[in-house]
């Protein structure tokens, strides 16, 4: 099964973004979705918040755009943001139409049950619908359950997507996307698919730090695939640190909803002093990136390894209600978040930059569509608002749908795709270079490309990339792929598209806060925009 079947959409990546593709897709079109675990272990799955809409009469849509472009710090496309949060209801209705069971509450005046709704980090209004604190758990199971009784998809699990298959212009760049390389985890072979559109899910790239919230599939696969390809990209500099991870060596990726800020909770020092006011007048409540940036300098001013949150001046009935899954999870550790604070820290959690797109989720190469957190729309400018990623993802794969379904008829059969060539290469027997080369990667973007830069950091940080881009195409080209060589090979890209664009930048604006550029410039000075090579 691979050159013999043209499918009409071929979908790299499980999340909110491609199964919701596959969904909004009618069922005479063959889909094939390819996964590199089994369907559920995306990004989507760990979204922990919920999902910004205006559901509720004293909210309103100008208001939601307003906390969005506030909180974008002037980098956001006004036209995409009024376009996605003008969806909102809509979105949230057809995901009740599926069965996603939200969070309800009744009024003490009324008597009336509603849906629960919080506020979050940025809003000003409480418009976050949820499950419980496992919003993504809910819509991805339920995704999951749906796309596999449609008879017209194909689930490819264990797969990776190697690289991008395009028609060549007589000029020698790539013309139409036609196909990918994907390699079966499994099995170890490399297998060519044909397909009239190509569609990257992949979700973003966090994994090029030490310190994630994501899952490990986050290595950037989809922006590194399509700028290979010709693609742009825009505003790398931009990765979204999440302020409150669960710091603990065995809590691995865990996230601690924002949702408890939101419900009041308080950030304190070791000693119990709350601190965020001296940062920000919104305090626990203000932009992620300020208050990333205000637990990091904390850290750095006590030399303490952590900072403290803590909702246990909440009754337990309450948060049982509203946090199960927390409580749960931070037991495990031996925390209890109703008798005392948690430590946490940041950690790399969305990048709000990637392939740029239309509000259709086209990108520059015909036949190719980015959607979710691997595209740029301008939804988030500077630095994402808690909670619109999975709105992003609901809206643009209902368009996507749309524009493909439009133009699917428009275009002859892909030719026959060359066979993966693997003649020239053999099994390595040194797989510590990959290891090895993961691990300095990882550091280093933490180190030199974090929360706070330098000039002198991005420079080492160059220096250091050039040199691992290299090693690694040398092995690459050598030797038999595997899924690690594969994922080293597009976070390895995705760090240099990330330190080239923060070199660009020379201010300090959202999610780029760097010393030797401490103010932000007066007017906007748009987007970072890697042209095609």
């Amino acid at each position: 099964m691979n050159n013999e079947i043209i499918f009409d959409v071929l979908i790299i990546g499980s999340g909110a973004a491609g199964l919701g593709l596959a969904l909004d897709l009618p069922p005479e079109t063959k889909v094939a979705i390819v996964s590199k675990s089994q369907l559920e272990e995306s990004s989507t799955y760990y979204a922990q918040g919920g999902i910004a809409a205006v559901l509720d009469e004293t909210d309103s849509i100008s208001s939601h755009i307003e906390d969005t472009v506030n909180s974008g710090a002037g980098l956001c496309d006004v036209d995409a943001v009024r376009y996605i949060v003008a969806s909102g209801r809509q979105s949230i209705e057809k995901l009740i139409g599926y069965g996603v069971e939200f969070s309800r509450e009744k009024s003490s005046e009324t008597g009336k049950t509603t849906y629960h709704l919080t506020r979050e980090g940025g809003h000003t209004h409480r418009r976050v619908i949820h499950v419980a604190d496992a919003t993504g758990r809910e819509v991805e199971s339920t995704f999951v359950q749906r796309v596999k009784k449609r008879q017209n998809t194909i689930l490819l699990e264990h797969h990776n997507a190697v690289d991008l298959i395009c028609t060549t212009n007589i000029d020698g760049t790539n013309g139409r996307c036609v196909g990918a390389y994907v390699l079966d985890i499994k099995d170890k072979t490399v297998r060519a698919f044909r397909a009239r559109s190509v569609a990257l899910a992949t979700g973003g790239a966090s994994k090029v730090y030490l310190y994630t919230s994501n899952p490990d599939s986050s290595t950037g696969d989809g922006i590194a695939m399509a700028r290979r390809s010709g693609c742009r990209v825009a505003n790398m500099e931009f990765t979204q640190f999440h302020p409150t991870c669960l710091y603990h060596p065995e809590a691995k990726s865990f996230l601690i909803t924002e949702a408890i800020r939101g419900e009041g909770g308080h950030l304190l020092l070791a000693d119990g002093t709350r601190f965020m006011k001296k940062f920000d007048e919104r305090g626990e409540l203000a932009p992620r990136d300020i208050v990333a940036r205000a637990i990091d300098h904390e850290m750095k001013r006590t030399g303490n390894e952590c900072v403290y949150l803590d909702i246990s001046h909440k009754p337990i009935d309450f948060i049982m209600e509203h946090f199960p899954n927390v409580y749960k999870q931070c037991l495990k550790f031996g925390f209890d978040i109703s008798e005392r604070p948690i430590p946490v820290v940041p950690a790399a959690h969305y990048t709000c930059g990637g392939v740029i797109t239309d509000l259709n989720g086209r990108t520059d190469l015909d036949g190719l569509y980015a959607i979710g957190e691997v595209a740029y729309t301008g939804l988030h400018g500077a630095n994402r608002i808690a909670s619109n990623s999975l709105l992003e993802c609901l809206v643009l794969s209902a368009a996507a749908a749309k524009d493909i379904v439009m133009h699917l008829n428009e275009f002859p059969d892909p030719p026959q795709l060359p066979l993966w060539d693997k003649s020239l290469v053999r099994d390595s027997d040194e797989e510590v270079v990959i290891s090895h080369n993961w691990e300095e990667l990882r550091r280093f973007m933490w180190d030199f490309v974090g929360i706070v830069r330098t000039d002198k950091r991005l420079e080492r940080a160059q220096h250091r990339i050039d040199l691992l881009l290299r090693e690694i195409e040398d092995y690459y080209g050598n030797f038999n792929i595997t899924s690690d060589l594969l994922e080293l090979r597009n976070l390895a890209l995705v760090a240099d598209l990330i330190i080239r664009s923060a070199r660009l930048r020379k201010e300090s604006r959202g999610l780029h806060f760097t010393l030797d550029y401490p103010e932000t410039v007066d007017t906007s000075s748009g987007p970072t925009i890697l042209e095609a090579k």
